[in-house]
């Protein structure tokens, strides 16, 4: 990039804050570590109380720990998809799992065209308290100053991070099932994708993009496991149950539709911590479901980890529990809390080993589905173990929903839906939840 460029760039860059302090009166850049009981950040952000009002969560990623990049002197462009649009954007960046304190000298956010590419005139520049540079603490996040943009709903965003200097193991989301890109040197907002020669994988050091939406009335959360996260849908094609549900709630009420974001982590289990499955429900409910910008509901999928694992092994009794305590937080903070009962899982031992699939696993999670169908305790349940189940063999995938197994499994990977289960599961889900 030659140094014209660059300086043009900054001095747009420059010109975008002073328009947005005009026009915003008052911009806080907000720079806390997020914990595990934090008060939840809905009166200042959206939905609820006067602070910001009409602030929610168009997207969002749940960090875990384990990465092995680092990045020196390069740009990642992470490629998410908004439920629903806004007039303004902020874009939370997090280095909750870092190792130590990271610089970002360039964010930008702009609509994707193709691939790496970008719309032209579509790219702003992200300021925090006005300038473009911003250095994250172990453990802390940061909130951009708001960008004003037009935010369409349903539409795939490049959110780019430039960083200039050794980072150290990168703050990510392990399982995009999104393509994203990496460049050498600084091509934050460039439109054209040419410089991003390496794909990716994950999400880093972004976690969330807010917008400003008023007749938006509020955050839905998706909070789980694998199957919530990405399920085994297609790479690229935003088919996740949460991606069908906010397609739903569009075509059904259009501007007023309420955002819905995934926070589900693979392997994620409700009462133990996992290597590579990060901190349990338990322990992230407060930061990746209650903190979310706007929360109205949250939908609850998790359990079958906690079955399938046997490190330990939890009964039915146990996750029945962890439930609970969820449900008690959730209500404490004025959250609708709904639940699916566990889908299907009977074959799954052929590629997961352990507990999954097993007698005795199928017979906890049988224990499960019938206190989630009883015990009224949550808001409303949503019985994804029958919409998926298959009619003949229902301790199995319907075939039709399988997710591709390995060559050893013939009948599917028996664990996770394909994009036509996560589509019947978000189908099964009643709109009127959520605009009540």
């Amino acid at each position: 990039m030659s140094l014209l460029h660059k300086v043009n760039r900054r001095v747009a860059a420059i010109a975008t804050v002073v328009a947005v302090a005009t026009a915003v009166l008052l911009v806080v850049a907000l720079t806390v570590p997020r914990t595990a009981d934090a008060k939840p950040r809905r009166d200042d952000t959206g939905g609820h109380g006067a602070g910001n009002p009409g602030w929610v969560a168009t997207w969002a990623a749940s960090p875990l720990s384990g990465a092995t990049t680092s990045f020196a002197d390069q740009t990642v462009r992470n490629v998410i998809y908004t439920s629903v649009g806004g007039s303004q954007a902020r874009i939370r960046l997090s280095n909750r799992y870092g190792t130590q304190p990271v610089t970002i000298d360039a964010t930008t956010v702009g609509e994707v065209l193709n691939g790496a590419h970008l719309l032209p005139g579509s790219t702003r520049a992200a300021t925090f308290a006005g300038r473009t540079s911003v250095t994250i603490p172990v453990g802390g996040e940061v909130v951009s100053d708001p960008v004003r943009m037009q935010v369409s709903a349903l539409t795939e965003l490049a959110v780019d991070v430039y960083l200039p200097a050794p980072t150290g193991p990168a703050n990510y989301h392990a399982l995009a099932w999104q393509t994203n890109y990496v460049a050498a040197g600084d091509h934050a907002g460039d439109v054209a994708g040419d410089p991003f020669t390496t794909k990716v994988s994950s999400w880093y050091y972004v976690d969330g993009v807010d917008v400003r939406n008023p007749p938006t009335p509020g955050t839905v959360v998706a909070f789980g496991d694998s199957i919530t996260d990405v399920g085994h849908t297609q790479v690229d094609a935003e088919a996740r149950w949460p991606n069908y549900l906010a397609r739903r709630l569009t075509a059904a009420y259009g501007k007023k539709a309420p955002a819905v974001v995934d926070a589900g982590i693979s392997a994620n289990r409700v009462l133990h911590d996992t290597a590579g499955g990060g901190a349990s429900a338990l322990t992230r409910f407060q930061r990746d479901a209650l903190d979310q910008p706007g929360v109205r509901a949250v939908i609850l999928l998790e359990g079958i980890n906690d079955i399938g694992r046997t490190d330990p092994t939890a009964t039915a009794a146990e996750i029945e529990a962890g439930y609970l305590r969820l449900v008690r937080a959730a209500h404490a903070a004025g959250v609708k809390i709904y639940v699916g009962t566990l889908t299907p899982f009977s074959g799954a031992n052929c590629v997961y080993h352990n507990n999954y699939g097993t007698a005795a696993g199928e017979a906890e999670r049988v224990r499960v589905n019938r206190w989630i169908r009883s015990s009224h305790a949550f808001d409303g349940v949503v019985d994804f173990d029958t919409v998926t189940a298959n009619p003949k063999a229902p301790e199995y995938f319907r075939p039709s929903y399988n997710a591709t197994g390995g060559a050893t499994c013939s009948v599917g990977d028996s664990l996770h839906p394909n994009d036509l289960g996560s589509e019947a599961m978000a189908d099964a889900i009643p709109l009127a939840w959520f605009t009540r």
